[in-house]
């Protein structure tokens, strides 16, 4: 059995890649460490992909796709990790990382990424990198393919890679942002990681390899060590260039060969490293105690990697598994939605862990108090369906299920995202696999499945059951009593238990067809200049059209209706609070969640249910064949809803062990206070008491979604492969045939407003529960609303967008003192003059008052004196860049158009869009910054724990790359 990665690349990605250059492999020099999966595998690799090795040993994959149209990603990778490190490097492989974007040989240290800002990418979102235990990879969204654009990419990336200076200034001054991240993913979750892979990899490399690394180490390394690091390991026959997107593969093959053929490695290639054995080991039951984790459970089968290449005999037999894990994986889900449930979630696995151990896997998320019966039930699940198999349906809903997304994989090829290609690519690389073509992945599927019985997949099945062990892992905020002994004989307990074979399921036929007498259209209305058709029905019924060629096969639907939240109270906590926890996990009246799943197995459609500031939503995805049942699925949502009590009751047991989860860290705390907090106590934005929650009731939630979404006009848009002709038919037929809506409700008094807060002589204090190292500082404004007048409030966005550009270099950079300070803008669409700018970072409660100052500074700095005409474009280029990237995509179109019912302005407003962000001034950015944020205006918060805060100089705990 390979890995989950890489059988979600099977299913979902089709993910290898064409050797259509073999000749260049037999001309190499020197052999790409990882040679492409494709040459030695039965499957037939996607015939689009240009592939190719240079003669130092690099190997390079491109792909033309023009989804969206001119652009494209940029992914480079290091066959190099954590896993690679020495005892004294840990952590350098990240380190690393850093420092490529910290000066290079012919690029200094502060230019790389303002190069990359002036050409469009943002730092982070088009701009990043990460290290994981196999890989490093380096990431570019091009917004451009021009040659301009590709040419500074391409020399930038071989930079990092080739010629990184690694000052010993500039690891120095890196060191505190590396600190930074450490401390910032040092959570509950991160912890409970590492004790996880200790105990599940014991005595192997990967069990203390997490890619953070060791702080003492990465405090005091020499720079002679991440040079060692680097010419052992970056490389060119450890590298592997993707291009994918919209230019001449044969002009792009050239860029890459001009780029990268001079690479020549500086040291002997760095050692492979030995992982380990998987150690011996019998039953085994651990409980793992961290305040502030989620209750959980996992019974483990381990045994050694599954290192087999990827066949279609390999293939095939990971399918047939995976296919009689789903069933089990449903079969527990339904329990989880059932009344009364035994745990909040759970699923089976079965997955290869960096090739260094495999794990048959069966989980559960359960509430505290609950582990006996999580344990037990999962257990017992597990052995049904092992002594008693499957069923003929069962197994037919996971292969009909299964076909139809393949199916529409293939429909949908040709317009496929250009960075999900880039990414899968990368990830066909690191994992060893073909990257195949949408159509073959389907006729693999087709093959295996062919004649396929419930008896084969169970017995495919069994395996993953056995191993050593089982090993026990039990997670929890709380001392379990009785401890491992306890856990231990629950297990024994429920092996004693014996086990039925499951109960057929009951016959369902779909009963929403009719929904009365279709209507007529009263009013159709063109703009064309935006593609755009609206259609009025005689019931208030206003739908808005865009048919686009931007994705094959999808078609993207949203429902507004009734006023939302502007019906509720602002001073009091009401079980509406939990209404999106219901409207969609109810189901329907007459159908259940599960059973929706199962009478419309094999067919595409989605619901998403929810209450907006201002208007109940629904909303789907589907494809042209099926747009008639996804408009029936939304409409009885919305007058048949199921708004059943066991999704209420479920959410609200989860809720006090979530409350707990937000104590436990800043951020948890930021997040469950700050909505209240810039609102001025309004109690919608607040989060419930255990209190207020154990005093709500369904029926409250039923009056008030019943109420809220019974009049007032409906607003679809359909956007997508769709025609005006059929979105005209299937409203008519389904919400064109309701009653009239009537009139819109009015607003509760006082509804309509919203305030930011006061300013603050001192901080607003908050309290984690979390390391005393760990804290938050933040700073905001108030600022403008976006209701009629959108251009201020994207002015604001631009500024918010230069902010951000002087937090990076402040904080992240001259400060060394936050790992991701940020800032956010926002203006609202429905409270008139509220809107908000922030400044935000996490650090150690030390640094705040040099935090705060920073913080005041860029804000008198943007008063005081205009910016740039350089940092504008860095700031702008990128904003705008991604704004036109958006609009190559049905959601983008989805929720501008949301609004055009009730807004006669939105035309107007899409179609000034970019212009108002493209002329913005340094003029602008001063005006609002003097208009803004002012001190006297300023309002602060900290957040930090009573916990002492651990020395600046002590070791800590892994984390994730970057």
């Amino acid at each position: 059995m390979r890995s989950a990665r890489r059988l979600l690349l099977l299913v979902a990605a089709s993910t290898t890649v064409l050797l259509s250059a073999a000749p260049a492999l037999a001309q190499a020099q020197f052999q790409p460490s990882d040679p492409w999966a494709h040459a030695t595998s039965d499957i037939p690799a996607d015939t689009n992909v240009r592939f190719g090795v240079l003669p130092n040993g690099m190997q390079y994959a491109i792909l033309r796709n023009a989804t969206p149209a001119g652009q494209a990603s940029f992914r480079l990778r290091i066959d190099a990790g954590s896993l690679m490190e020495n005892e004294d490097q840990l952590g350098l492989a990240h380190f690393m990382e850093h420092m490529a974007f910290n000066g290079t040989t012919n690029i200094p240290e502060n230019d790389l990424l303002r190069i990359l800002e002036r050409l469009g990418l943002a730092f982070g979102a088009d701009t990043n990198a990460f290290t994981s235990f196999d890989q490093t990879a380096y990431l570019l969204e091009l917004p451009r393919t021009n040659d301009e654009t590709v040419d500074a990419a391409l020399r930038i990336m071989r930079e990092q890679v080739s010629e990184a200076l690694m000052a010993a200034d500039a690891v120095d001054d890196e060191r505190g942002v590396i600190e930074g991240e450490e401390r910032m993913r040092n959570t509950p979750q991160l912890r409970i990681a590492k004790a996880q892979f200790g105990l599940l990899a014991s005595g192997q490399r990967l069990a203390n390899r997490l890619p953070i690394g060791n702080l003492d180490i990465i405090r005091t390394a020499p720079r002679e060590r991440f040079v060692e690091f680097y010419n052992a390991y970056y490389r060119p026959n450890r590298a592997t260039f993707i291009a994918v997107g919209d230019f001449d593969v044969e002009v792009m093959e050239g860029k890459v060969r001009a780029a990268f053929e001079g690479w020549t490695p500086k040291a002997a290639d760095g050692p492979d490293p030995d992982l380990g054995q998987v150690a011996q080991r019998g039953p085994e039951t651990r409980v793992l105690v961290e305040p502030g984790i989620q209750s959980s459970v996992d019974i483990n089968w381990i045994r050694p990697p599954d290192l087999d290449p990827d066949t279609v005999a390999e293939r095939r037999e990971n399918l047939i598994q995976n296919l009689g894990l789903a069933v089990l994986t449903r079969r527990l889900g339904e329990l989880a939605r059932a009344d009364n449930p035994p745990f909040v979630s759970a699923s089976a696995s079965n997955a290869s862990v960096f090739d260094s151990r495999s794990a048959g896997s069966v989980s559960a998320n359960f509430n505290p108090g609950g582990l006996t019966r999580a344990l037990q039930t999962i257990e017992q699940e597990q052995r049904r369906l092992v002594q008693f198999g499957i069923t003929q349906a069962e197994l037919q809903r996971e292969i009909t299920d299964n076909r139809t997304r393949l199916q529409n994989a293939v429909t949908a090829a040709a317009t496929r995202s250009t960075p999900a290609l880039a990414n899968g690519l990368l990830g066909a690389v690191n994992e060893g696999d073909v990257f195949a073509s949408p159509a073959t992945s389907l006729a693999l599927f087709n093959a295996t499945v062919e004649g396929l019985t419930p008896d084969q997949v169970t017995a495919a099945v069994r395996p993953v059951f056995e191993g050593q062990g089982p090993v026990v892992l039990v997670t929890s905020p709380v001392a379990i009593e009785g401890g491992e002994a306890a856990v231990t004989a629950a297990l024994e307990a429920s092996r004693q238990v014996a086990v039925t074979a499951r109960a057929d399921e009951a016959a369902l036929e779909w009963p929403y067809t009719d929904f009365g007498t279709p209507a007529q259209p009263s009013a159709r209305t063109e703009i064309a200049d935006l593609g755009v058709t609206r259609v009025d029905f005689p019931n208030g019924v206003r739908l808005f059209v865009k048919p686009t060629e931007f994705r094959d096969n999808q078609i993207l639907v949203s429902v507004r209706t009734g006023i939302g939240e502007l019906a509720l109270p602002t001073d009091r906590v009401t079980a509406m609070a939990f209404a999106n926890s219901v409207m969609g996990p109810g189901g329907t009246s007459k159908l259940t969640v599960d059973q929706l799943t199962r009478v419309l197995s094999g067919k595409t459609y989605s619901v998403n249910a929810g209450i907006d500031t201002d208007a109940y939503t629904l909303g789907g995805a589907t494809k042209p064949e099926d747009l008639q049942l996804e408009m029936q699925v939304l409409t009885a949502y919305l007058v048949d809803p199921g708004l059943r009590a066991a999704p209420f009751e479920r959410a609200r047991s989860q809720f006090p062990a979530q409350l707990a989860q937000f104590r436990a860290t800043p951020g948890g705390v930021l997040g469950r206070d700050l909505g209240e907090l810039i609102s001025s106590g309004d109690q919608r934005d607040a989060m419930p008491t255990e209190e207020e929650i154990a005093a709500m009731s369904i029926e409250e939630i039923r009056a008030g979604v019943t109420e809220g979404r019974s009049r007032g006009p409906i607003d679809i848009v359909m956007v997508g492969d769709v025609t005006v002709d059929a979105a005209i038919a299937t409203v008519a037929n389904t919400f064109g045939a309701l009653p009239d809506r009537g009139a819109q409700a009015e607003p509760l008094p006082g509804s309509d407003v919203r305030r930011f807060p006061a300013p603050t002589a001192e901080p607003v204090q908050l309290k984690h529960e979390g390391p005393g190292e760990q804290a938050i500082g933040l700073i905001g404004w108030p600022t403008t609303d976006a209701i009629d007048d959108k251009q201020e409030a994207r002015q604001l966005a631009i500024l918010n967008a230069v902010v951000q550009l002087r937090l990076n270099e402040e904080v992240r950079e001259k400060l060394g003192i936050s790992y991701g300070p940020g800032s956010a803008a926002a203006s609202s669409p429905v409270f008139p003059d509220y809107g908000y700018l922030l400044m935000l970072a996490e650090t150690r409660p030390e640094n705040l008052p040099v935090l705060f100052t920073a913080f005041d500074s860029i804000a008198a700095s943007l008063r005081d004196t205009p910016i740039s005409d350089d940092e504008l474009l860095r700031a702008r280029a990128p904003a705008v860049e991604s704004l036109r990237r958006s609009q190559a995509d049905n959601g983008y179109w989805v929720s501008q158009l949301a609004e055009a019912g009730r807004k006669p302005g939105t035309f107007d407003e899409i179609r000034s869009n970019v212009s108002d962000l493209e002329s913005v001034t340094p003029a602008d950015i001063q005006r609002l910054a003097r208009q803004y944020l002012t001190a006297d205006k300023a309002w602060r918060l900290t957040i930090t724990s009573d916990n002492p805060a651990a020395p600046a100089a002590a070791a800590a705990a892994a984390a994730p790359a970057q």
